[in-house]
């Protein structure tokens, strides 16, 4: 008896990406099977234990997928997915204001209600939800259908709800050009660039306003601006995903690394296991579809080779950019609890600040003085592509709310000490180090107490003799770890005008299908909209499988409202649903 398999689908990759389309197409009676090259599936949404006790999460820790269709189309109520609802109100947590080198400025009535009207909460009625799905949950347009304002999403969106939004300039500008004209307060448009710019777009891009702050405001927004996370958290989300997809049918098998995607006559047929894996060098045939759910690296020069590409695509693969730099991840481990210090106080007086029997401080970004600040930064990361070269009280950094976190968690309340939620910073991507991709991981003592000492800038008690361990990340051990998140971010590769949407990551590219027939993508660095934005990239493929009629959903299934369907192909939008095939 042969040891090969033969499934409909085979898909590469375990992560919330695969695992999500393999639970979709499962759920479409579809035969897949799931080959993931670690010991357990899970990608970014991982949970780590570096102390018994002790969990922490050194990449995906907050939920930007609250608007997400999946949740209902997918049942993952059904499957174990909860929601803590410990929320933070994070509107109020604005209102104390923004941390800066002189202390807390506070945020201005100009500020909220441009903040809240950008975001759809002045409609009438609020139309975050139909907002968000417009700019991150829906399919790029075909290829011949010209983009223009009238069929952008989100400007569809803004025309039907807040007219007074639109403007001619509103596709070109950046993040900073969008707040200065609906917010005041520096400080308060540095936080939110900032913040952009550690969650997949970035304040200073050209040509992504909207999708850059709505990055920002995918977390508070949509959950009626309270900020929370699942229960377990996004490895707690990524189990449901799992359970939905295998008691729909789907297979998944771990220790199983893929060493080719089998191409016959131009077509994916299959794969071939490396002899190292679990099933040593097995053929895993696909009758319909592979979906490289690994990243474009892998995927096109590793996987499929060469041999099979036209050079010009090739190259174009080779030019993507992955200047958004990558997150240095720290949680510290200490004897008495953070504090802000006594400039912060207002961070404290205003209730939000502090969360737990302990006080835990509240997340933020530090310092946020200037935009000129910002640049530095900027430029620190993405020219000189080396170690922080800024002195410590220049370092911008990220605390993530633990607020959000349930209090039995270890980041609200742990019985041998006290451990912080993660601080982010925005540092080089290890392809791009100009010391090498290890450069940060050989001076990890000394960044690390450099760290310490720029969270110290805000913070009493990150002080050498408070420090139990100070767990930290490098880009590259993200890479070494999980190899899909090239770049060491679960960003993945840069968003802006040139690589937004129908461009994103290469035209090529950009509605999933490659070169290859049969075989699509399903990664944050091969497609629309990447980053933070949950099942996102699943249910957008899933229009493009139904197009190609390779997946035929139940009745369960709904498409993007903004979505059009490709000439000559089959539409998504099911039949009498105002669609037709």
């Amino acid at each position: 008896m042969s040891k090969d398999e033969r499934y409909d689908v085979v898909v590469i990759g375990g992560g919330p990406n695969g695992m999500t389309t393999a639970a979709y197409l499962a759920k479409s009676r579809l035969n897949v099977c799931v080959l993931e090259e670690r010991v357990e599936c899970g990608g970014a949404c991982e949970t780590v234990e570096p102390i018994p006790g002790v969990r922490i999460y050194p990449h995906a820790m907050l939920m930007y997928a609250a608007p997400a269709p999946g949740f209902q189309q997918l049942e993952l109520h059904k499957y174990g997915f909860r929601m803590i609802w410990n929320p933070i109100d994070m509107m109020a947590s604005l209102a104390a204001g923004s941390t800066t080198t002189q202390g807390v400025v506070p945020i201005t009535q100009k500020d909220m209600m441009g903040f809240a009207k950008l975001g759809g909460l002045l409609g009438q009625p609020p139309f975050t939800r139909d907002l968000m799905r417009a700019t991150f949950w829906c399919p790029p347009h075909p290829p011949e259908v010209e983009v223009t304002d009238d069929n952008v999403p989100y400007m569809q969106v803004y025309k039907q709800y807040q007219p007074d939004v639109v403007t001619p300039e509103l596709r070109e500008w950046t993040m900073f050009d969008l707040m200065d004209e609906y917010l005041e307060s520096e400080p308060f448009k540095v936080t939110m660039a900032f913040a952009a710019w550690a969650s997949g777009a970035a304040g200073h891009w050209e040509g992504v306003a909207i999708p850059a702050l709505l990055c920002v405001q995918l977390l508070i927004l949509p959950n009626t601006g309270k900020l929370s996370i699942p229960r377990g958290g996004l490895h707690g989300y990524f189990h449901a995903i799992h359970r939905c997809a295998v008691a729909n049918g789907a297979t998944v098998r771990t220790s199983c690394p893929v060493e080719e995607i089998i191409v016959n006559d131009g077509r994916a047929v299959g794969v071939r296991l490396r002899e190292t894996s679990a099933l040593g060098g097995r053929k895993i045939w696909a009758d319909k579809a592979v979906i490289a759910a690994v990243d474009y690296r892998q995927t096109f020069f590793d996987m499929v080779g060469k041999q099979h590409l036209d050079p010009g695509f090739l190259q174009k693969v080779k030019d993507i950019s992955l200047k958004n730099g990558t997150l240095y991840v720290s949680t510290l481990h200490t004897k008495r609890p953070l504090q802000w210090k006594p400039r912060f106080k207002a961070m404290v007086d205003s209730g939000t600040g502090v969360s737990g029997p302990f006080s835990v401080p509240s997340g933020g970004v530090y310092p946020s003085d200037s935009r000129e600040l910002y640049y530095e930064n900027v430029a620190d990361c993405d020219a000189r592509k080396t170690n922080p070269t800024l002195p410590p009280e220049k370092l911008m950094w990220f605390l993530t709310p633990s607020q959000a976190f349930n209090p039995s968690d270890c980041q609200s309340k742990y019985a041998n000490g006290h451990i912080s939620a993660a601080f982010e910073v925005n540092v080089p991507v290890p392809e791009y180090h100009v010391q090498g991709p290890d450069a940060m991981c050989r001076s990890k003592p000394e960044i690390d107490a450099y760290m310490r000492k720029a969270f110290g800038q805000a913070f009493d008690g990150t002080d050498d003799d408070n420090i139990i361990h100070h767990w930290s990340a490098t880009g590259y051990e993200v890479e070494f770890r999980n190899s899909g998140l090239i770049g060491g971010t679960w960003c993945g590769s840069r968003h802006c005008s040139d690589q937004s949407w129908t461009q994103r990551p290469i035209p090529e590219l950009a509605r999933y299908r490659t070169p290859i027939d049969g075989l699509y993508t399903c990664h944050q660095t091969t497609g629309h909209p990447g980053g933070l934005c949950l099942m996102a990239i699943p249910y957008n493929l899933m229009h493009i499988l139904i197009e190609d009629r390779i997946a035929e959903p139940g009745n369960w299934w709904y498409p993007s409202p903004w979505y059009i369907p490709q000439q000559g192909k089959t539409s998504a939008v099911p039949y009498g649903a105002g669609g037709g095939k």
